[in-house]
């Protein structure tokens, strides 16, 4: 089987990938696999929240390479990577929307899109083995899984530029450090710890859970760009107001402005 599930609590799963799956997450016939169950899942009225682990060295490995060299001489990549990253992509974005709660028990590595499946949880806890890696530079490729999108709101711009750039792989300790793991536990509590804390994520509102993930994903999904000119409008709108030429005048003056009450 490409993964286990059962329910520790009435309202937690776990999911637990084999250790081939591990390996080998987004092979055809084991992605399809895992975008069923986290589906099935998060339309599950009585699922709150889910604990995501893997077993052996890996937590996920991401996309088969070997595959990947064999669609290339049959003329085929396109065809894989579309297929691909078509399935995994939509899940991550589902993960993110949704009241479910994803916690990301990380038994082992995560590398290439299983390093995207990792950082779209909501909760990440390493047993200290756990290894986060991109892996894309080395193949030639930009990187995908979202982790584009989701590394630098957890470690910042330029600690991701050099991430991918230098094709680091980061220990638990230092994924704790720049902010991508948000604890480390020995490793006979990780299975415990991630259970703990689906259930008090898990426990709060439908319309909480759901209304805060997506809050915070929006703040900062705008281009650089886009937020400058909504910077710019605002300020030419404000610029135009009674309260604007108060507080010039007041600055002038050096005395404290009298808005419009």
């Amino acid at each position: 089987m490409a993964l286990s599930v059962n329910h520790p609590s009435p309202h937690v799963a776990l999911v637990t990938f084999s250790e081939k799956t591990s390996r080998d997450t987004f092979s055809s016939g084991t992605i399809e696999d895992v975008v069923s169950t986290i589906d099935g899942l998060i339309e599950d009225p009585n699922t709150n929240a889910v604990v995501l682990t893997g077993t052996g060295k890996f937590f996920s490995a991401g996309g088969p390479v070997d595959k990947f060299d064999e669609a290339i001489d049959a003329g085929v990549i396109r065809e894989l990577v579309e297929s691909m990253t078509g399935q995994l992509h939509p899940l991550l974005l589902r993960m993110r929307r949704t009241p479910t709660v994803f916690v990301g028990a990380m038994n082992g590595a995560a590398a290439g899109g299983g390093l995207g499946l990792a950082l779209s949880t909501d909760y990440r806890i390493s047993n200290g083995k756990a290894k986060l890696a991109a892996a894309f530079f080395r193949l030639g490729l930009s990187p995908d899984g979202g982790t584009t999108w989701l590394l630098p709101r957890l470690v910042g711009l330029q600690k991701s530029k050099e991430f991918f750039f230098e094709n680091q792989v980061w220990s638990s300790e230092e994924a704790l450090e720049h902010g991508a793991l948000d604890e480390i536990v020995p490793e006979s509590e990780l299975i415990s710890r991630s259970i703990e804390v689906a259930e008090k994520w898990g426990s709060w509102s439908e319309s909480s859970r759901r209304g805060t993930k997506q809050l915070l994903d929006a703040s900062t999904t705008t281009f650089f760009e886009t937020q400058l000119e909504f910077e710019r409008q605002l300020m030419v709108a404000a610029a135009m107001e009674t309260d604007f030429k108060e507080g010039v005048r007041s600055f002038l003056e050096k005395r404290d402005p009298n808005f419009m009450k």
